[in-house]
């Protein structure tokens, strides 16, 4: 028996033949999206009509590459980009566009929700976590603000994974860990909170579908679709964000793992099995996929970095690669802050990059790119840092993600926070997570009672050891990492807010090290 796994990122949707008993891969496919052009500054958007053009394709192939019987597939389980709104009308037909993750441009929707709640702090008290720019209850304020119409059509809104469910079972469903980034939620009781909500709209409460446990699965596959591609019965899996599904594919269900992903945006996150509440709200505790908690740190500019310079300089992944072994150490002084889009982590969502520091010694390719690599990992390191201030403690950490395949960058990557760097045998970790879930629960509705930890332990691969932190440039990485966050909370209005926790958590470090 097969599952297959789905994960509609940003960029497109991959998909994968499971097969149950192995966990081997035995199919792939891709179909690209379409992002929506010449919208404003900050705003970024996709049709949910080409999130399924996608998926079908995608399944397609896999199923084609495969070369078994669709009979045989019996589960499927998606993970989608996290945060975006999908308004549907009365006839569940999607109102407009989705806006998706990385639209920044709900910057003043944001500050208003966490004002109107009373300030950070009590955001944080009410729903264990604070309000991103990104997260989708400032999109619901700016849809209800800016497109009054629309919102007044409003019967129901879903995330980008829920409305492929509901596609594939035409059922509405929300489960807790993709729920958690809506900003809507306590996500330590795991329930709608209802102060919040209220501050949007008080008829806001009948637009969200219900909420359920990740192993509880939405329902079986409408008899027409499943005809499309040669299906009989196949369970649907309650699916989850990216985040979710990529920690259960990377085996990250026990304290001790971290998860790295280098996409369009990086996160690095952790299991916990209780919330891990972050009172300056930088670290963001998700509910996770098997019943814990997914504390997390979020930054917005990751291989979207690389495949600018790429672009720029003509380069393909080797010719950056080799790019990069030719600069010296802290490329000659060059400092890039990476924040192309914005920030979440530190939060600059109005921010802009920069290349600081240029001279006649570093003002080449080799620099550049070497630059960008360190900058974007010396970023991540802010939010481990955070991670580790408030208890989680980092055996190893499991890099997956399109950057994940440069040597270069998981060693400067493990040097820089200072933890040994591992791969896994499937790279896709979203769309593999998802089909262990399916695999999780399609046993569960047969009335079998093995864990997802058991699942996990069976089927995730370990690779290599990709890095190891290198004992002779650990000081030279903390000091750019000191000149790195002194330039960046320079962009701050709360300039010195910033640096006085950077000069603590610099001197703890040294502590440590001494």
């Amino acid at each position: 028996m097969y599952a297959l796994g789905l994960d509609s990122g940003t960029q497109g949707t991959k998909a994968l033949v499971v097969e149950m008993d192995s966990g081997l891969v035995i199919g792939r496919g891709y179909n690209r999206h379409e992002m929506i052009n010449n919208l404003k500054p900050g705003e970024s958007e996709q049709s949910p009509e080409t999130w399924i053009k996608a998926l079908k394709q995608s399944i397609r192939e896999a199923l084609k590459n495969s070369k078994i019987d669709p009979a045989d597939v019996v589960c499927l389980g998606v993970s989608g980009q996290q945060h975006g709104l999908v308004p549907l009308d009365n006839q569940l037909r999607p109102i407009r566009p989705a806006k998706l993750w990385n639209d920044t441009s709900t910057v003043r929707e944001t500050e208003e929700i966490i004002e109107a709640a009373g300030g950070k702090k009590a955001f944080i008290d009410k729903t264990g976590l604070s309000l991103a720019v990104g997260y989708t209850a400032s999109k619901i304020l700016w849809l209800k603000r800016h497109e009054p119409e629309n919102y007044s059509r409003l019967f129901c809104l879903l995330l980008p994974h829920n409305y492929l469910n509901f596609y594939l079972t035409g059922i509405l469903h929300m489960e807790y860990g993709d729920a958690s980034g809506t900003g809507l939620m306590d996500v330590r009781r795991c329930c709608w909170q209802p102060d919040i909500i209220n501050l949007i709209d008080p008829e806001l409460i009948n637009k969200l579908p219900p909420l359920s446990p990740s192993e509880e699965p939405v329902g079986y596959m409408r008899n027409e679709i499943a005809r499309e591609f040669g299906f009989n019965q196949v369970l649907v899996a309650a699916g989850g964000g990216d985040n979710m599904m990529a920690a259960i594919g990377t085996g990250n269900v026990e304290e001790g793992i971290f998860t790295l992903s280098l996409g369009t945006s990086g996160t690095i996150f952790a299991y916990s099995s209780k919330p891990v509440i972050d009172p300056e709200g930088e670290i963001a505790t998700f509910c996770d996929s098997t019943g814990g908690w997914l504390p997390l740190a979020c930054t917005m500019n990751v291989t979207n970095t690389t495949e600018l310079l790429k672009e720029l300089l003509k380069v393909e992944n080797q010719g950056l690669e080799d790019l990069v072994k030719k600069a010296p150490v802290g490329a000659s002084g060059l400092v890039f802050l990476p924040f192309l889009d914005g920030e979440r982590t530190p939060v600059l969502p109005e921010a802009s990059a920069v290349f600081f520091g240029l001279t006649r010694q570093n003002f080449n390719a080799s620099c550049l790119a070497r630059a960008v690599l360190e900058g974007t990992s010396l970023n991540l390191n802010y939010g481990f840092n955070r991670m580790k201030g408030l208890g989680l403690e980092p055996r190893e950490i499991r890099a997956t993600g399109g950057g994940a395949r440069s040597q270069s960058w998981l060693q400067i990557i493990s040097t820089i926070l200072e933890t040994p760097v591992i791969t896994l045998k499937e790279p896709e970790s979203a769309a593999f997570g998802a089909a262990l879930q399916a695999i999780w629960c399609y046993y569960r509705q047969k009335g079998q009672t093995v864990g997802l930890r058991e699942i996990v332990s069976r089927l995730v691969k370990e690779g290599n050891l990709a890095a190891r932190p290198e004992p002779t440039l650990l000081e030279l990485y903390r000091e750019l990492y000191q000149r790195y966050n002194s330039l960046w909370a320079r962009l701050s209005p709360e300039f010195s807010l910033h640096r006085q926790w950077l000069n603590s958590t610099i001197f703890s470090q040294k502590d440590r090290s001494s």
